[in-house]
């Protein structure tokens, strides 16, 4: 049998292919040639066919017609046919800017707002003229430049505005430390006599809320140190010398926000305090950027409140006599004298009593008279200089 090295060089067999081999189809040529038939057909009916809806399905509905789909509402369109509506002339909204709300309102066709009363928060703080701190809120001046002392303080005739009538002042201090006493010391005094609340009474809210619908003029007292403290300590938060001006602030602040619509402050004790300067001008120089008053009770001739008050243009008064240093009618009634007497050399006079029932009873007493003699109660911010 003859075998591939018979075979001459250049001629051996070739090896014949299976039949299974000899039947393969070209799949990938026929697959293109579908899928370019496709794609020309889809050219082709795009070039030819005018159909904007690609084929989609569409259908019409009339809308006009001439049956009434409901005879209720053709009934009543008959009755009661439908008037025209007439629009003004569009207005821009840049027009409307320069106008008043009300005028704006008118030219826009909106009803006008109706204004609102702005009236005291729950401390008594008229809106913009109070300070929400860590602490509490503090009166502030407004952003319109009004103080405190100003919004807060009473209406009345002042020194240069009385003529040759001489005024009297009369600051009662230590009040809402007892509420039931405070109400009626509230509701017997007559309303030119000045009130200070302490910060540490319970129903501030009420007692002080009580004076300030009654007409009184409110004043805060703070706490400041004299010179027997601790033995003789005013109560907490007490303004201490030597102590960092911030940590000072920070029990101003405090006491500051106990309750609100006071048109400042008077010192509770404060000897040692008021004495110095380094102690007691932060403090001053607070109040003056805060628009509220300071009230010297008159207890210590070494205190520096003048000449600070000045400087820091805090309007200011110092009293010149305690009413109740003897808390008993007659030395009562004798003070009051005394005080009417340096009214009449000066012009004006400022007595300063606490809220014992015997100090409260006497003053409102003693004050029925007082126009009788040719004197005048007044407020005591109105004898304070600023």
């Amino acid at each position: 049998m003859a075998s591939d090295l018979d075979a001459p060089l250049g001629r051996r067999k070739r090896r014949e292919a299976p039949a299974r081999a000899r039947r393969r189809l070209p799949v990938a040529r026929l697959a293109l040639a579908g899928i370019a038939l496709l794609l020309g057909g889809v050219a082709l009916r795009i070039g030819l066919v005018d159909d904007p809806d690609g084929g989609r399905p569409a259908a019409e509905v009339a809308i006009n017609t001439t049956r009434a789909a409901n005879p209720v509402v053709g009934a009543n369109a008959v009755a009661h046919p439908a008037s025209p509506i007439t629009v003004g002339p569009e207005i821009p909204v840049s027009s409307l800017a320069g106008l008043p709300p009300a005028a704006a309102a008118a030219a826009s066709g909106t009803a006008a707002p109706e204004p609102v009363a702005a009236g005291p928060d729950a401390w008594g703080n008229l809106p913009g003229l109070v300070e929400d701190t860590p602490f509490g809120p503090v009166p502030r001046i407004s952003a319109t430049g009004e103080t405190p002392f100003a919004a807060y303080s009473r209406a009345s005739v002042t020194a240069a505005t009385a003529g040759t009538r001489p005024l009297i002042a009369i600051i009662v201090t230590g009040l809402g430390l007892n509420p039931a006493g405070s109400l009626e010391a509230v509701e017997i005094l007559p309303e030119a006599v000045t009130l200070a609340f302490a910060p540490y009474g319970k129903n501030l809210e009420r007692s002080v809320g009580a004076a300030r619908v009654d007409g009184h003029e409110i004043f805060l007292e703070v706490p400041l140190e004299p010179f027997d403290y601790p033995d003789n300590d005013p109560g907490p938060e007490t303004l201490l010398t030597g102590q960092a001006p911030r940590d000072n602030l920070e029990k101003l602040y405090k006491v500051m926000s106990t309750f609100g619509g006071y048109a400042g402050i008077v010192n509770n004790m404060g000897a040692r305090f008021t004495a110095s300067g380094a102690d007691f001008g932060p403090m001053m120089e607070e109040l003056g950027t805060r628009g509220l008053a300071f009230l010297d009770d008159g207890s210590s001739n070494r205190s520096l409140a003048p000449q600070l008050a000045q400087a820091n243009r805090v309007p200011f008064a110092r009293a010149d006599m305690m009413l109740d240093a003897n808390p008993a009618r007659a030395p009562i009634l004798e003070s009051l004298a005394r005080l009417e007497a340096k009214a009449r050399v000066q012009g004006y006079a400022i007595g300063v009593a606490t809220a014992l029932p015997v100090s409260v009873q006497t003053i409102a007493e003693w004050a029925r008279g007082l126009e009788d003699k040719g004197l005048l109660l007044v407020p005591a911010s109105a004898l304070m200089k600023s």
